[in-house]
């Protein structure tokens, strides 16, 4: 499908369904969602971002670039070592795609390889795209196969592929990220919950490209799951900027040692207590992470932001600021795997 991605970095089985789905509003949205409509059957409005939240955008990148590129080191060479020195990257759409545009980039200037990667579709309660699969197996052994997404929240995504892979029973369940404050990645660059400053921003820093889209009225079962390319955000793209800026910051000499997981608990354990704590009877109304609690505010109507502290610009002030835009009140609580949360409320409750 349409992309502002380059056709080198990857390559994109969905189907491109631009035009055919009228995008909603959040609030419009949310009702649906939360009188049945699977979230896969719609898609979310999206606009350009403020100038002073662009400009939060932009100090976050320039914060955590650093940090971000050796993170992508770190789950690079797991990812090498594992595979047998040929991996197969399938990045998760699409927050997932940049995350493995620059970890191919790494594997393939470090040690001189090529390193295949596709990107594909996996829908929480709908499961992966069979079609998808059955197209890289065609081309790939299912050895070689790595599944990698941004970062974990509280593990849905790894739990759905676990499910999922039972019909592809050669290929590796494993998910490879680059923070995982969960404690559920099979190869992760950290488990501190760093802000990865493409979480900030929708379709603008991920090819124009809307998150994936599933109904049987356009999309068949022969086909790729679907998505829709924006073109009206051209002049507001900020794909490359991110992967060139955390592309420079690759260092091909660094030698990372594996993370130590026994310091943290099962970030699963965590969202539990929280969603008891605030009566949240639906633990998928709970959005624990820096990443998942800006994709809430992004395209979701959240009922509260919890942070672990009021006073950390440096990790937190874009959600500050994008919580103030939306009017969602932010309240200190005593995160432990994580630096921030969101929480959805039922609106027949609000």
């Amino acid at each position: 499908m349409k992309s502002s991605y380059k056709n080198d970095d990857v390559i994109i089985l969905l189907k491109d369904i631009t035009g055919q789905v009228e995008p909603l509003d959040s609030s419009i949205r949310e009702r649906f969602i939360q009188n049945g409509t699977h979230y896969s059957e719609m898609l979310p409005k999206e606009y350009p971002p403020s100038p002073e939240y662009l400009s939060a955008y932009k100090d976050a990148l320039i914060r955590y670039k650093k940090i971000t590129a050796k993170a992508v080191a770190v789950v690079s060479d797991k990812i090498y070592k594992s595979k047998n020195n040929v991996p197969v990257i399938v990045s998760l759409a699409r927050a997932g795609t940049p995350i493995g545009i620059l970890i191919k980039r790494f594997l393939e200037k470090k040690y001189d390889i090529s390193v295949p990667h596709y990107t594909i579709s996996i829908i929480r309660g709908r499961g992966i795209d069979k079609n998808a699969m059955n197209t890289i197996l065609s081309l790939h052994s299912p050895e070689q196969i790595q599944f990698v997404d941004g970062w974990t929240g509280k593990g849905a995504i790894t739990r759905q592929l676990e499910e999922a892979m039972k019909d592809f029973p050669n290929v590796d369940a494993g998910i490879a990220v680059l923070s995982d404050p969960a404690c559920v990645a099979q190869h992760c660059g950290t488990h501190e919950d760093f802000l990865i400053a493409s979480s900030c921003l929708n379709s603008t820093v991920s090819g124009l490209i809307s998150r994936t889209f599933l109904r049987s009225d356009i999309i068949s079962n022969e086909d790729f799951h679907g998505a829709m390319y924006y073109s009206e955000f051209e002049n507001d793209d900020l794909t490359y900027e991110f992967i060139d800026a955390i592309e420079a910051e690759f260092d091909y000499s660094y030698t990372p040692t594996d993370v130590q997981a026994e310091e943290y608990s099962a970030g699963l354990e965590e969202t539990k207590k929280i969603a008891e704590h605030f009566n949240i009877s639906n633990i998928n109304f709970v959005k624990p992470s820096i990443g998942e609690a800006t994709r809430v505010l992004l395209r979701r109507v959240p009922w509260k932001i919890l942070v672990h502290s009021l006073n950390d610009d440096e990790h937190l002030g874009h959600i500050y600021r994008l919580a103030s835009e939306k009017g969602v009140a932010i309240e200190e609580y005593p995160l432990k795997n994580y630096k921030a949360c969101g929480i959805i409320r039922k609106i027949a409750d609000s």
